[in-house]
């Protein structure tokens, strides 16, 4: 893909939407060299000097979420290894590369410049009906699981096989447009550059989490699942970090015109502006959809902008959970115990920490659970040297309870915060 004039190009280059997030990276493998020195060298820019310094005591992250007035279903799935779902994965992709590799011969053997040309037009028309399908299966996958008819584990696993297929086209087209700029008189359709950038709104830092966690290639953990009829959120704490993506189909004029570089970075400054005042945005993009990054000292926001609705359709968030303040304190003590909760929206990260009531030093190797509603409680782990245990917040009230026989203490009532959305008018 020819990408328009962008500062961090190079970032972008070596950091494609799932993987380039952080170096802390959902797929459990350490980011390549020079992304990691691309992150490491925005941290020192010059241009950033002169930006005003940010009062972190008053930061939010302002996240997408499901429209405020649809019905929506919630629930949690652990995602650990899962030997069939990776089998399933690997015999999508192999297929999808099979076919490319299908593609790209027949092209090379054409024998005349016109019939390469007429090759490379009709893969890339294969690609756009292949792109019209995916998001008819997302689509149908998100009301599926909205109406009960789809569980977590398997929505998961459709939303992976989707963000594959989408990856591997965008591969395809990476090599189609090498294959039409060494065609004599023919150069790529400006429409391939706005193709891929449609297919990378299929990919995303959970799913990415979710096929790697499958494999066995990242520890298992809970992935927080929200839906409605045309939207979803996903989220999970990876490594020391909060990752969440969202997906708003009602926000996604499909036949909507073009938008630019700056009318989608003002889209997203304007939803964001807290966000965008720790570093200034950068496009990637085409046509009707733009990529809008903003990686910053706390994490690290993408969004995807539709030039029908000029608004963000798609979110993805990093975010270091030491730097995380979008957070209310609940406190309780008894049985020896001091507790506190760092209640969060519904989805976002939740730290239990757990201290001496006397002394108020740490707790360290004491279970800590949490039931939702009715529910059985389920542990969420042992407290560290800080005494501390992460969870994702319910989107309902919740229990926790401390238990270090025969001491226990709970909490109950807990309810989540409501969620800083975007500034755009929802």
């Amino acid at each position: 893909m020819r990408a328009l004039p962008i500062s961090l190009a190079v970032l972008l280059l070596l950091a494609p939407i799932a993987g380039a997030v952080s170096p802390a990276a959902a797929a459990g493998a350490p980011p390549h060299p020079a992304a990691e020195s691309a992150i490491g060298a925005l941290d020192g820019v010059d241009e950033d000097r002169d930006r005003p310094q940010v009062d972190t005591g008053n930061l939010t992250f302002r996240t997408l979420s499901t429209p405020v007035d649809v019905d929506t279903r919630f629930g949690s799935e652990r995602r650990g290894a899962d030997l069939g779902s990776s089998i399933g994965f690997a015999v999508d992709e192999t297929d999808s590369a099979m076919e490319t590799a299908a593609v790209i011969e027949r092209i090379e053997g054409a024998e005349t410049s016109a019939e390469r040309q007429r090759r490379i037009l009709s893969a890339i028309n294969r690609v756009e009906r292949a792109e019209v399908t995916l998001n008819s299966r997302q689509a149908e996958a998100f009301n599926a699981h909205a109406t009960g008819n789809l569980s977590n584990r398997a929505l998961l696993d459709e939303l992976v096989r989707i963000a594959a297929t989408a990856r591997e086209y965008d591969e395809r087209l990476d090599e189609i447009d090498a294959l039409a700029e060494e065609t004599d008189g023919f150069s790529s359709p400006t429409r391939l550059d706005e193709l891929q950038v449609a297919l990378q709104v299929y990919e995303g830092p959970v799913r990415d989490y979710a096929l790697s966690a499958a494999r066995g290639a990242t520890p298992a953990t809970s992935v927080y699942v929200e839906s409605s009829e045309r939207s979803i959120v996903l989220a999970t704490i990876v490594d020391g970090e909060y990752v969440r993506e969202v997906f708003r189909l009602d926000r996604w004029d499909r036949g909507g015109g073009s938008i630019s570089n700056t009318e989608a970075i003002n889209a997203t400054s304007e939803a964001y502006p807290e966000t965008v005042s720790l570093r200034e945005p950068d496009a990637f993009g085409a046509g009707s959809v733009q990529r809008i990054t903003v990686p910053h000292e706390f994490g690290l926001l993408r969004t995807f902008v539709s030039g029908g609705t000029e608004q963000v359709f798609v979110e993805h968030q990093r975010i270091a959970l030491g730097a995380f303040p979008d957070t209310e304190s609940v406190s309780e003590s008894g049985d020896g115990f001091n507790v506190t909760v760092d209640r969060s929206y519904a989805g976002g990260p939740v730290t239990v920490t757990v201290r001496d009531d006397e002394t108020g030093e740490p707790v360290r190797d004491v279970t800590v659970t949490k039931s939702v509603g009715d529910g059985d409680s389920r542990t969420i782990g042992t407290t560290d040297a800080d005494g501390a245990v992460r969870t994702l917040s319910p989107a309902e009230s919740y229990r926790v309870t401390v238990v270090d026989e025969p001491r226990a203490l709970f909490i109950d009532n807990l309810d989540p915060i409501a969620t800083p959305r975007p500034i755009d008018g929802e």
